[in-house]
């Protein structure tokens, strides 16, 4: 990571069903230590500077919202592209809150914030719409959880937002929890902008919404029921799934024998998963992992092809019980040879991916109206952060991705 970057952090509250996170720290249920490596690392090449952004997806996911959420499904990757397209390129986060009513499975589900965008897409595709149906919903329990529950940044150069999605006004009768006002004088306070989606038409919930966004700085925009989502197949679809694919096959996990067993699971479940997902949304994702923030997302924290050449780490001083099984029983030359063509064979594929990834946007634009692009929840979400972001120095000039 270049000093120059930053960090996008998206923490995304769905009100949601079933919560697979493979990988990923809920909250809520938050168990296990650090797992300590006995691995020399350069704390010079770690040290960056880099200003953060924040950002809060709070969607209900009762069954009423079965449109947007598999919207969001289809188009998480985009959005995050489009996120990660500011100048300076930045580095990204993201979190999950879930959220639905009391009398339901559950209340509100909380992912923390994290790089791994992989399991959280895992996660995101094992929700269903749920429950609900009866009016209000949890809504206040859900802003509470995202702005006390997830770990937001101290830093004060940080963009810190919060995009509430959904169709239903929240319970002002539970008077056993805090209610939106004070809510968002806690968001205020921790410089958290409060963003507020309708999904569909009613009265009581464009009221509330547009108070809420009112109170914090934020802005209000509608969207229909089934989110207004953009889905455009193209013809380098199946040639950029297929490079990615390829390019997953490159990681080299190292460290101890517990990091690198919990790495490869989640590597397994992601390949499992994305084997079985449409050749657009593989292409998304592949678009993604070719920015700076989706580095993070793609190789973790201990891929030792990209920490080599960071300077993180140092080939040669790396026990033989931490190396990546391909390296194991190899003598130095032949380590530092397999490291080198993993990460020429890389740099191939990666190139090969943006300038597909290139002509895969040139014929989506093609196809699409402007009319579309604005009313979309992509394009709309876009512009959102375009303006708010500007005052913490960055610059959204290219448009939403899609």
């Amino acid at each position: 990571m270049s000093t120059s970057m930053k960090t996008i952090v998206l923490a995304t509250v769905l009100s949601a069903g079933t919560a697979a996170a493979v990988g990923m720290n809920l909250v809520a249920e938050r168990s296990g230590a650090a797992v300590n490596d006995p691995i020399s690392i350069n704390p010079v090449a770690q040290q960056t500077e880099q200003p953060k952004v924040e950002v809060v997806f709070v969607l209900d996911t009762t069954s009423s919202m079965s449109g947007l959420i598999d919207a969001a499904k289809n188009n998480i990757w985009s959005i995050a592209s489009s996120m990660a397209s500011a100048d300076p390129e930045p580095d990204m986060r993201m979190g999950l809150v879930a959220f639905r009513d009391r009398g339901d499975d559950y209340i509100t589900r909380v992912m923390d914030l994290s790089q791994d965008l992989d399991s959280m897409y895992v996660s995101l595709s094992n929700f269903r719409a749920q429950g609900g149906g009866d009016g209000p919903e949890s809504v206040n329990a859900a802003l509470h959880a995202a702005v006390n529950d997830v770990s937001w940044s101290q830093d004060e150069s940080t963009y810190k937002v919060i995009f509430l999605v959904g169709d239903a006004p929240p319970h002002m009768d539970y008077a056993d929890e805090p209610q939106y006002p004070e809510i968002l004088r806690q968001a205020k306070a921790k410089g958290i902008v409060v963003n507020c989606i309708q999904a569909g038409n009613q009265t009581n919930t464009r009221k509330v919404w547009q108070q809420i966004a009112s109170l914090n700085q934020g802005e209000f925009f509608q969207v229909e029921q089934s989110g207004n989502a953009v889905a455009v197949t193209t013809p380098f679809d199946d040639k950029i799934a297929k490079l990615s694919r390829e390019l997953d096959e490159t990681k080299l996990f190292y460290g101890s024998e517990e990091k690198r067993q919990r790495l490869e699971a989640k590597e397994k479940a992601s390949r499992e998963l994305f084997a079985s997902v449409p050749a657009a949304v593989q292409a998304k994702r592949a678009e993604y992992n070719t920015k700076a923030a989706g580095a993070d997302n793609l190789f973790a924290d201990s891929e030792l092809v990209e920490d080599v050449a960071s300077g993180k780490v140092e080939l040669d001083a790396l026990p033989e019980k931490a190396l990546p099984k391909p390296l194991v029983g190899l003598d130095k030359s032949e380590q530092k040879k397999l490291v080198e063509k993993t990460a020429e064979k890389r740099k191939q594929i990666q190139e090969e991916i943006a300038a597909l990834g290139k002509q895969r946007q040139a014929y989506i634009a093609d196809q699409l109206k402007e009319e579309e692009v604005a009313k979309s929840l992509d394009g709309k979400i876009y512009e959102a952060i375009r303006s708010q972001a500007s005052s913490k120095g960055l610059r959204y000039e290219s448009g939403p991705s899609f």
